[in-house]
């Protein structure tokens, strides 16, 4: 049997000093976003039951449990910022004028949350790596609320969601260095084809060098020839192949033709 158990206490304190319902639209992008916390929270819950590994599992079970939590955290802030919607202009903060206040599993543009924003493959190597650009994208976009936040109290919540989401991609980190796949391109069951080291120079110009493009680990090549030969030409039967001019329909006259 698989429980859930919800403590009404808060992680963290959520203090809010000056509401301000604008900001709290900004803060929609967190709750119901593609960088959400509700988008980490499903993903790397899903991604655990995938995962043989019963370390790597509990870790990502430890992490998406706190997600939700950073999710309710989330979520206080908007409540408390938009707590005085109806004082303030419609055009600050149209959302919450429409939907009232609190939460929506919207993003900052009004667009509607989807499970589109989710990253999973069946694949732990995959799905780590995804989740660390996946924290990195959270702490950029609280890295851009917290520019915008003039509130030192949600400036502290912000602070310590940012943090958290450095710790979660250090510990996605070292679960990939623990595999040894942290730096290793190749994973998965299928061998890769001859071509693996090529890297080929196809923005010619001021072509620059570095260790993505050099010896021994690839091949550079510098003006790279097409092998594929000519492809066949396309077959459009229904249209390309009807006769050039059809004879008119009997007792309809065919227009005139132009004379000089």
């Amino acid at each position: 049997m698989l429980m859930f158990f919800h403590r009404k206490e808060l992680i963290q304190p959520v203090v809010v000093g000056t509401p301000d319902a604008a900001f709290g639209t900004f803060l929609l992008e967190q709750f119901g976003g593609a960088t959400g916390e509700l988008t980490a929270a499903l993903q790397y819950w899903v991604q655990s039951f995938h995962v043989e590994n019963a370390g790597i599992r509990d870790m990502l079970q430890d992490i998406a449990i706190e997600e939700f939590s950073h999710l309710e955290m989330v979520g206080k802030l908007i409540s408390a910022h938009t707590s005085k919607i109806d004082q303030t202009s419609v055009y600050d903060a149209p959302l919450f004028k429409l939907k009232g206040g609190g939460p929506h599993f919207l993003d900052s543009q009004g667009s509607c949350w989807t499970a589109a924003y989710i990253q999973e493959g069946g694949n732990v190597v995959r799905d780590l790596r995804a989740n660390i650009s996946a924290e990195a994208g959270a702490r950029q976009t609280y890295e851009a609320l917290i520019k915008a936040c003039e509130d030192e109290g949600t400036k502290k919540v912000l602070v310590h969601l940012l943090t958290r989401e450095i710790t979660h991609a250090n510990m996605f980190i070292k679960a990939l260095d623990q595999m040894g796949k942290l730096d290793d391109p190749f994973f998965g069951n299928i061998e890769p084809d001859e071509t693996v080291k090529l890297v080929f120079n196809l923005s010619q110009g001021d072509d620059a060098r570095g260790p993505w493009n050099e010896e021994p680990d690839f091949e550079y090549i510098a003006d790279p020839q097409p092998e594929g030969g000519m492809p066949a030409p396309p077959v459009n039967p229904d249209d390309e192949r009807l006769p050039a001019s059809k004879p008119a329909p009997k007792g309809k006259a065919r227009p005139l033709e132009k004379t000089r």
